[in-house]
């Protein structure tokens, strides 16, 4: 059955322990305050998750390990991506999916790939793809933007093209998607910041780093604006800035996980080369937390 991704999704950091093997117990605690504090479906292996970082059997393992803690509570997305796109196939066909809800996956990266070889790249994809897929344009990471058109050619091409995290920050090419699009897809917000302008819009939700440290505020933030009330929305967007912005101050997921260690629930470890935040900004952020938990 198609699952519903109206609202807020939080893309899930991993936690590792300080010999930098995955924690479990850590990830166990992160996955049930998403879920108790109303975020509304689950993407792993994405960016924040640094996927680059985790070999074969470590995906595979935190793909298992999610689906069975979480046990049908809310729906869950798996990014798989490359800038090969046999290697996604491969990949859709030898994981296990079968309690997966729906697959995110990133326009490829570093080849820097022309319009027509995006789509080509995604229509490979479609036509084996088991479950429902979401495109995810994100510019900054990726060096090329797939556009507009190419993004509606796809939505056209086949229901199973559900919807695209757009995380290019164009409003120009996100208000032509919306106008544009067929009535199965969606947009859904890929940056934290224009939650709200994109829900103004037309857009359906969130995939929200920031949902990793303040998950109830983001789930708050988003239902109120999909629910019409604006005023309430906008206040909470405003007070939740400054720590939207400091998440990203030294990197993602860097951030996100300088919160969770200053609030207790992880260490504080990444795998190189990313690299943990400066005292300065995890002071920052911890300042944040505690202001956050306390209003």
């Amino acid at each position: 059955m198609r699952k519903s991704f109206l609202g807020a999704g939080v893309a899930l950091i991993t936690p590792f322990k300080a010999n930098l093997s995955i924690d479990f117990e850590g990830l166990g605690k992160i996955v049930d305050n998403q879920i108790n504090n109303g975020m509304d479906y689950l993407i792993i292996l994405g960016t924040t998750a640094e996927t680059a970082a985790l070999n074969t059997d470590e995906k595979k393992q935190i793909i298992d390990f999610v689906c069975q803690h979480v046990n049908g509570r809310v729906p869950i997305v798996v990014g798989i991506g490359s800038n090969n796109t046999q290697n996604v196939i491969d990949n859709l066909l030898s994981m296990n999916l079968s309690k997966v809800d729906a697959i995110l996956s990133v326009v490829p990266y570093y080849s820097k790939p022309t319009q027509e070889g995006i789509y080509q790249h995604y229509k490979a994809i479609i036509e084996v793809s088991p479950l429902p897929v979401i495109l995810y344009n994100v510019p900054g990471r990726t060096a090329v933007s797939m556009s507009a058109e190419t993004t509606l050619r796809l939505a056209n091409y086949s229901e199973k093209v559900i919807a695209t995290k757009e995380a290019s920050g164009n409003f120009n090419e996100i208000t032509k998607i919306l106008r544009d699009k067929p009535e199965h897809f969606s947009l859904i917000s890929g940056d934290d910041s224009l939650l709200l302008p994109i829900i103004a819009i037309g857009g359906q939700g969130v995939i929200s780093v920031a949902a990793n440290a303040i998950p109830k505020a983001i789930a708050d933030l988003t239902h109120l604006a999909l629910e019409g009330d604006f005023k309430k929305a906008a206040q909470l967007h405003l007070r939740l800035q400054t720590i939207c912005d400091a998440l990203f101050i030294d990197g993602n997921p860097a951030g996100a996980k300088a919160a969770l260690h200053s609030a207790g629930i992880i260490e504080n470890v990444l795998r190189l080369p990313l690299v943990p935040v400066t005292e300065t900004t995890y002071r920052i952020l911890a300042d944040e937390m505690k202001a956050i938990s306390n209003s």
